[in-house]
């Protein structure tokens, strides 16, 4: 299995250099050059299959053994995992008869982004000792300066996934003010030597945009060996993956349906994800492409929506106004201005819905020549317009609904407690609420018959634990008579979190000179020298 950059310009990387090249050298994404298929019997094969035992089969379809022998990728697996308190490690809740809770917070920063984060880390500490083992003695000692942006979540699961690893420097860029106060401590009461946060004056999309101008940096890249964390490394979205089995097997055993069966094949499995940066609902994609039965895949974002507004309009547009176009909302992990991963689905409309005369390294070499001339508009013009027929072809899996403040506190109330009786009462974090917002529309908007009455099952992504947005779950349930905070939604581990010492340094400016100066100089306090 070899990787391709999304915009043309590389091809035939290997798992290991795609993952530790993190973005293509021409700015692009990788992703395969083809997308495995399943095996015939992996209904019944799997059905039974623990979540690392799913891991390791579908990791596998994309890693080659000479990249990572099975043994060495079960180890790996069985690391990631063993740090998360849930034993089914990505468990399903029933809300209702039709719709689910996929919960993926029981990793050790209570988001959906350990999941892929804490096998990441493993991996690149895996290739960085196996690099360095072949080295002479008193050789050079590969390493590897990890530079990642966060809207909150991906910078303590990157952190928590790095501290302490032999050989791995890691620099967390977050928006001053704009992540929730246990997201910053999560962050910046970690002391390990090599954990580096800095506060960034700006927006999410400031700080990922010094992250890829960082990775466009050939010197500064070649001095410091950069990797990612963040999801334009493949890696990340490879192993989001495994939860979209999980969820399948997981809702057919609860309803003791053979997934082999015939009444299996009558259930439409819709999946809504809340996503800003699209790539925990691009990881969906590559599942249904690879076989996972899967009705379809809705987009729920707040009203930094352009998601949204591309399947309504065919245009991919950034918002302006104040802050550069990006509104503060109570899901503020989603408030992000442009989608980064959305460039690997747009590589496929192209191709898919592209021009058809050539052979198919031709017709993938002018998939790419589209996505960057896509980018290239989007980063003078601010906008991109796509056919009538690639829009048309995304929603063949895709729906898209936009969810407001107003309406997030309104599932949060609504399903901590619930007018029907039927249904269990649940703390939903804003993030979850967006998703969850989203499938109750859509099921009202297409009259859908959820399961057993009809062939339909929502099953919502819960991305991150409430108590992580104590602000946004207390303001919305303050209300509620016998509601506490503490008492209902904090974890112990929780406790005493934002009186821990910090460590952080705060930029004054978005500038990747002036984020160049600060990782050097902190590069050299931790004695590493370049």
């Amino acid at each position: 299995m070899f990787y391709r950059s999304t915009r043309g310009q590389a091809k035939n990387y290997t798992f290991e250099e795609a993952v530790m090249t993190g973005l293509g050298p021409d700015g692009g994404l990788f992703i395969p050059q083809e997308i495995p298929s399943l095996p015939t019997n992996w209904r019944q094969a799997w059905s039974q299959y623990s979540f690392q035992q799913l891991a390791v089969e579908i990791l596998s379809l994309y890693i080659d053994d000479s990249q990572i022998p099975r043994a060495d990728l079960t180890k790996l697996v069985e690391s990631s995992y063993s740090t998360f308190r849930a034993e089914d490690v990505t468990p399903l809740f029933k809300v209702r008869d039709g719709l689910y809770i996929l919960e993926l917070f029981h990793g050790p920063t209570f988001a959906f982004k350990d999941v892929a984060l804490q096998f990441v880390g493993n991996l690149f500490e895996y290739f960085l000792e196996r690099k360095n083992s072949k080295e002479p003695a008193g050789g050079q000692t590969h390493r590897l300066t990890v530079v990642g942006a966060t809207s909150g979540d991906t910078g303590s699961a990157a952190i928590y996934g790095l501290r302490g690893k032999k050989n791995v420097s890691v620099f967390i860029l977050h928006p001053n003010g704009r992540v929730s106060p246990i997201q910053e401590a999560q962050m910046t009461t970690v002391l390990d030597k090599n954990v580096h946060n800095l506060s960034v004056e700006g927006t999410f999309d400031d700080c990922q945009d010094i992250v890829k101008n960082l990775f466009g940096n050939k010197e500064f890249n070649t001095r410091h060996h950069l990797g990612a964390v963040n999801s334009i490394n493949w890696a990340r979205i490879l192993a989001q993956t495994v939860y979209y089995f999980q969820a399948y097997f997981s809702l057919l055993r609860s309803l003791n349906i053979d997934p082999a069966s015939a009444e299996a094949d009558k259930i439409n499995f819709d999946f809504s994800v809340p996503t800003g940066n699209f790539g925990d609902v691009l990881a969906g994609y590559y599942a249904y492409r690879m076989g996972l039965p899967t009705n379809k895949l809705l987009i729920a974002t707040n009203e930094n929506d352009i998601l949204y507004r591309f399947f309504a309009s065919q245009a991919y547009e950034k918002q302006t106004g104040e802050d550069g176009g990006v509104k503060a909302t109570l899901s503020p992990a989603m408030d992000i201005l442009v989608s980064s991963n959305f460039e690997r689905l747009l590589w496929y409309l192209a191709r898919e819905t592209g021009p058809s005369e050539g052979n198919a390294e031709e017709l993938c070499d002018k998939a790419g020549q589209t996505v960057n001339g896509w980018m290239k508009e989007l980063k003078e013009e601010g906008v991109f317009r796509v056919a009538d027929k690639a829009v048309l072809k995304a929603r063949e899996i895709f729906d898209a609904a936009r969810v407001t403040d107003v309406e997030t506190s309104a599932a949060i109330r609504a399903f901590y407690e619930p007018k029907n009786t039927a249904q269990t009462p649940y703390v939903l974090d804003p993030h979850t609420a967006v998703g969850v917002a989203a499938a109750e529309e859509y099921i009202q908007r297409e009259n859908l018959k959820t399961y057993p009455s009809g062939p339909d099952v929502l099953i919502c992504l819960a991305t991150a634990h409430p108590a992580k947005f104590s602000e946004a779950v207390e303001n919305s349930l303050n209300s509620v008579a016998g509601f506490n905070f503490e008492k209902d939604v904090l974890p112990t581990e929780f406790h005493g979190l934002l009186n821990k010492e910090r460590r952080v340094t705060h930029v004054e400016r978005a500038d990747p000179q002036l984020i160049i100066q600060v990782i050097e100089k902190e590069l050299r306090e931790e004695g590493i020298s370049f």
